[in-house]
């Protein structure tokens, strides 16, 4: 099995459907990575993640708003198209298996806490204080 953990920002509310009787929650994750190019220029390369959290428990939607942070794990997949420039690209897709959002509440929504867990078959339960996330070190903290 191949697993892929995210964590990154929503980039639009979240959307909930209904497919052949059971929900699904679908929303996009953004990730951007800093780094210097070997000239030793500032870069930055966003990566976009579609991910589906197919889910009976649809309460979590209402905290899966753009710009919150969160946390995903799940399958990945990859689907590659032409584009309307008639180029080569591919989009990376997650079926979301867990789900935590990461973080304090966002500027839109001062009051609420967002810090949760969540995963298939769990029931979404607000929780006091947001789990720590470890980062991945940067380019220049690497040994070689």
């Amino acid at each position: 099995m191949i697993k892929l953990q995210i964590i990154g920002n929503l980039g639009k509310d979240c959307i909930v459907k209904e497919v052949n009787g059971k929900n699904v929650i679908n929303f996009s994750v953004a990730h951007t990575e800093r780094f210097k190019d070997s000239q030793g220029n500032q870069k930055e390369r966003t990566t976009w993640v579609e991910c589906a959290y197919w889910t009976d428990r649809t309460a979590v939607s209402q905290y899966l708003t753009k710009g919150k942070t969160v946390y995903a794990e799940g399958s990945p997949e990859a689907d590659a198209y032409m584009n309307k420039d008639n180029q080569a690209a591919a989009t990376l897709r997650m079926r979301v298996q867990s789900l935590q959002l990461v973080g304090g509440s966002g500027v839109d929504n001062p009051g609420q806490n967002s810090g949760s867990g969540m995963s298939s078959g769990s029931a979404y339960t607000p929780a006091a204080t947001p789990a720590p996330v470890a980062s991945a070190p940067v380019a220049d903290d690497l040994p070689f």
